[in-house]
C-alpha cells in the first residue's frame, strides 16, 4: 500500500527568528505524527522565541542549535544531515536568512546545511509587510526561485507590527500540502491525470432555494489530495463545499449537475482516471422560478426531472470509479451500479453506519471490482481510504499507456 509521502522521510526543518515560530512547532508536531523523521535546526534568533526543548519534545530528535556545539551529535555533521534530508523546509524564513541564502553565506548550521544539500528546499517567508515589499527582499526571493527553491507565501493578514498586509507565515495545513506535493511527485501515479468529483450539487428552485444533499465533499477532496501525493496531475471538479482548494490540485468549481457534467467531460479528455465521489443530484427542478417563490398554500408541488448520468457518458477507455452511498442492501445495490454504469471499481459505504459517510472525517467502505472481488475495509480516515482506493486504481492502470 502506498500512503502519505511524508512517512519515513527525513525532513530538515529550519526555524528562524520570527514571532511565527509557534507555527513551526505545530508543523514539527504534525510532520512527526505523519511518520517523518524531523531534524530541527534553530537559529540564534529562533532561540529567542522557542527553546530547543520544545522541538525535542515534539520530534523526539536532538535539535541543532549551534554549528559548533560539542554536546550536539549533529551540529558538526551538517553535511551528513544535508545528505540524509529528503526535503529542507525553512519556516518561518526571515528577511535575514533569505538574504543569506541569496548570497550563499554559511555562517550557521541552517545556511551551511542548505548549501550542502541536494534535497529540494522550501522557504516560507514571514516578516513585516513593508519589509517584505522592500526591493532587496523581492530580489533575494527571485534569486532563490531561479535556483530552484520553492517559495510558499507569505499570506495576507494582521501582522505583529499592527500592519495589515503580506507577511504572515502561511498556515500549517498549507505548508503540509506543499510538502506532500514535493515529496510525492515521483509516486506511482506520476505522469497520470486523475479527475475527481466532490461535494453535493445544488439544483436551483428559485434565486434563494436549492435542492441538494448532505455531502460535505471530504471524501472527494481526500481523493484529490491522495492522487496529488502519488505524483498524479489531480483535477478536482467540486460542487459547493466549506473546504479550501487543496494545494497543487486544479480545482474547477460548479454548482449544478449539468455544470458538473460539462466540467467533467472537458476534464477527462486526455485523463487516465475518473473517480466520481460527488453526490450528484438524481433529479432537478424542471424549471427555475425567476423570482423568489413567496409563501402561499399549505403544500407546494415541485416538478422534477432526471439529471444527466455523468458516469455513463464518460469515455469507456478511461478507468472509471464510482461511489454507492446506500442506506440498505449495500453490496447488492453497489454491484448493480458497478455493472449498469460500466465501472472498473465501486466504493460502497453505508451512510447509516456510525462515523461513516457524510460530514465526518472517517469512512467505512467496501471495494467491489468487476471480477466479483469484494474487500471490506475497517473504519479509517478518509485520506487513508483514498489511498486504499488508489492502490486499486494503480493496479488497474498497470500496463496501460498514459493518456495523451
Amino acid at each position: 500500500m502506498t500512503g502519505d509521502p511524508i512517512e519515513r522521510k527525513t525532513i530538515v526543518l529550519g526555524v528562524t527568528g520570527s514571532i511565527a515560530c509557534y507555527k513551526a512547532a505545530d508543523l514539527a508536531s504534525k510532520l512527526t505524527q505523519a511518520g517523518a523523521s524531523v531534524e530541527v535546526i534553530l537559529t540564534a534568533g529562533a532561540r529567542q522565541f522557542l527553546t530547543p526543548l520544545t522541538f525535542r519534545s515534539l520530534t523526539h530528535r536532538p535539535v541543532v542549535a549551534d554549528l559548533f556545539d560539542p554536546d550536539s551529535e549533529l551540529a558538526v555533521q551538517h553535511v551528513a544531515l544535508a545528505e540524509r534530508a529528503h526535503l529542507v523546509v525553512v519556516a518561518p524564513a526571515t528577511a535575514n536568512v533569505i538574504a543569506k541564502l541569496a548570497v550563499g553565506l554559511a555562517d550557521d548550521a541552517l545556511t551551511a546545511t542548505i548549501l550542502a544539500t541536494r534535497a529540494p528546499v522550501m522557504v516560507a517567508p514571514a516578516m513585516d509587510a513593508h519589509m517584505y515589499e522592500n526591493p532587496a527582499v523581492q530580489e533575494n526571493l527571485q534569486r532563490l526561485r531561479q535556483r530552484g527553491m520553492i517559495i510558499v507565501g507569505p499570506a495576507k493578514g494582521r501582522l505583529a507590527s499592527g500592519l495589515y498586509g503580506l507577511g504572515r507565515l502561511v498556515e500549517v495545513e498549507l505548508l503540509l500540502g506543499h510538502i506532500r506535493l514535493l515529496l510525492g511527485r515521483n509516486g506511482d501515479l506520476a505522469g497520470r491525470t486523475v479527475v475527481v468529483s466532490a461535494g453535493g450539487t445544488q439544483e436551483p428552485v428559485d434565486p434563494v432555494r436549492v435542492v441538494t444533499n448532505r455531502s460535505s465533499g471530504k471524501m472527494g477532496y481526500a481523493l484529490a489530495e491522495a492522487a496529488r501525493d502519488r505524483g498524479a496531475r489531480a483535477i478536482l471538479v467540486t460542487a459547493p463545499t466549506a473546504l479550501p482548494d487543496p494545494v497543487g490540485v486544479e480545482a474547477v468549481h460548479v454548482e449544478t449537475a449539468v455544470q458538473m457534467r460539462e466540467a467533467i467531460l472537458r476534464a477527462i479528455a486526455g485523463a487516465d482516471v475518473l473517480i466520481m465521489a460527488a453526490a450528484v443530484a438524481d433529479y432537478m427542478p424542471v424549471s427555475m422560478a425567476p423570482q423568489k417563490v413567496k409563501k402561499g398554500p399549505e403544500t407546494w408541488t415541485l416538478q422534477l426531472t432526471r439529471t444527466p448520468d455523468i458516469l455513463k457518458e464518460a469515455d469507456g477507455n478511461i478507468i472509471k470509479v464510482g461511489f454507492a452511498a446506500e442506506s440498505e442492501n449495500l453490496l447488492a445495490n453497489a454491484r448493480d451500479k458497478l455493472l449498469s454504469k460500466g465501472l472498473h471499481l465501486i466504493v460502497a459505504n453505508d451512510i447509516t453506519a456510525p462515523e461513516s459517510g457524510f460530514g465526518v472525517d472517517t469512512n467505512k467502505v467496501a471495494l467491489l471490482e468487476r471480477d466479483g472481488g469484494v474487500e471490506e475495509l475497517p473504519l479509517m480516515g478518509k485520506y487513508q481510504v483514498a489511498h486504499r482506493i488508489l492502490d486499486r486504481v494503480a493496479r488497474l492502470l498497470a500496463g496501460r499507456p498514459r493518456a495523451i
